[in-house]
Protein backbone atom coordinates (compact mmCIF):
# COMPACT_ATOMS: atom_id res chain seq x y z
CA UNK A 1 0.00 0.00 0.00
CA UNK A 2 1.37 3.33 -0.63
CA UNK A 3 1.82 6.06 1.78
CA UNK A 4 0.84 9.66 1.61
CA UNK A 5 4.13 10.97 0.44
CA UNK A 6 3.93 8.67 -2.58
CA UNK A 7 0.97 10.45 -3.84
CA UNK A 8 2.90 13.55 -3.29
CA UNK A 9 5.86 13.41 -5.46
CA UNK A 10 3.35 12.28 -8.41
CA UNK A 11 1.64 15.12 -8.11
CA UNK A 12 4.32 17.60 -7.50
CA UNK A 13 5.98 16.13 -10.79
CA UNK A 14 2.16 16.61 -12.24
CA UNK A 15 2.52 20.32 -11.03
CA UNK A 16 5.60 20.79 -12.22
CA UNK A 17 4.77 18.96 -15.57
CA UNK A 18 1.72 21.20 -16.23
CA UNK A 19 3.85 24.79 -14.78
CA UNK A 20 6.20 24.05 -17.71
CA UNK A 21 3.66 23.20 -20.54
CA UNK A 22 2.47 26.96 -19.34
CA UNK A 23 5.46 28.92 -19.05
CA UNK A 24 7.42 27.18 -22.43
CA UNK A 25 4.42 26.49 -24.87
CA UNK A 26 2.76 29.16 -26.92
CA UNK A 27 -0.02 27.07 -28.11
CA UNK A 28 -3.32 27.26 -26.92
CA UNK A 29 -4.34 23.71 -26.86
CA UNK A 30 -1.06 22.67 -25.10
CA UNK A 31 -1.33 25.12 -22.85
CA UNK A 32 -5.19 24.02 -22.08
CA UNK A 33 -3.56 20.37 -21.27
CA UNK A 34 -1.38 21.90 -19.15
CA UNK A 35 -3.78 23.38 -17.00
CA UNK A 36 -5.96 19.73 -17.07
CA UNK A 37 -2.19 18.61 -15.75
CA UNK A 38 -2.00 20.95 -13.02
CA UNK A 39 -6.10 19.92 -12.11
CA UNK A 40 -5.09 16.78 -12.16
CA UNK A 41 -2.24 16.99 -9.86
CA UNK A 42 -4.85 19.58 -7.19
CA UNK A 43 -7.34 16.53 -7.30
CA UNK A 44 -4.71 13.59 -7.09
CA UNK A 45 -3.79 15.69 -3.54
CA UNK A 46 -7.43 16.17 -2.61
CA UNK A 47 -8.40 11.91 -2.83
CA UNK A 48 -4.51 11.18 -1.35
CA UNK A 49 -5.15 13.64 1.97
CA UNK A 50 -8.83 12.53 1.92
CA UNK A 51 -7.88 8.47 1.67
CA UNK A 52 -5.24 9.28 4.91
CA UNK A 53 -7.76 10.86 7.23
CA UNK A 54 -7.78 8.87 10.54
CA UNK A 55 -11.96 8.98 10.21
CA UNK A 56 -12.01 8.15 6.44
CA UNK A 57 -14.79 10.21 4.69
CA UNK A 58 -15.86 10.85 1.08
CA UNK A 59 -14.86 14.74 1.11
CA UNK A 60 -11.96 14.68 -0.87
CA UNK A 61 -13.24 12.62 -3.55
CA UNK A 62 -16.55 14.61 -3.81
CA UNK A 63 -14.35 18.27 -4.40
CA UNK A 64 -12.32 16.15 -6.96
CA UNK A 65 -15.37 14.98 -8.92
CA UNK A 66 -16.72 18.51 -8.65
CA UNK A 67 -13.31 19.90 -10.06
CA UNK A 68 -13.45 17.15 -12.80
CA UNK A 69 -16.72 18.53 -13.57
CA UNK A 70 -15.68 21.88 -13.51
CA UNK A 71 -12.47 20.98 -15.53
CA UNK A 72 -14.48 19.68 -18.89
CA UNK A 73 -16.55 22.63 -18.38
CA UNK A 74 -13.53 24.41 -18.57
CA UNK A 75 -12.28 22.49 -21.68
CA UNK A 76 -15.41 23.06 -23.86
CA UNK A 77 -15.12 26.61 -22.96
CA UNK A 78 -11.67 26.90 -23.94
CA UNK A 79 -12.20 24.93 -27.23
CA UNK A 80 -15.15 27.13 -27.67
CA UNK A 81 -12.16 29.97 -28.07
CA UNK A 82 -10.06 28.12 -29.72
CA UNK A 83 -11.79 27.74 -32.61
CA UNK A 84 -12.69 31.59 -32.97
CA UNK A 85 -9.65 32.25 -32.51
CA UNK A 86 -8.67 29.93 -35.57
CA UNK A 87 -11.25 31.16 -37.42
CA UNK A 88 -10.70 34.76 -37.18
CA UNK A 89 -6.89 34.75 -37.70
CA UNK A 90 -6.15 31.10 -38.59
CA UNK A 91 -3.47 30.61 -35.92
CA UNK A 92 -3.33 29.11 -32.44
CA UNK A 93 0.02 30.71 -31.42
CA UNK A 94 -0.66 32.91 -28.50
CA UNK A 95 2.26 34.96 -29.74
CA UNK A 96 0.38 36.11 -32.78
CA UNK A 97 -2.65 37.12 -30.45
CA UNK A 98 -1.14 40.72 -29.65
CA UNK A 99 -3.19 42.55 -31.43
CA UNK A 100 -5.89 41.54 -29.49
CA UNK A 101 -4.56 44.10 -26.55
CA UNK A 102 -6.92 47.10 -26.98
Amino acid sequence: MAVIIDYVIVSAILLAIGIYGLTVKRNFIRMLFAVEIIVNAANLNLVAFSRNLPVPNATGQTLALFSIAIAAAEVAVGLALIIVAYRLYKEIDVKEFRSMSG
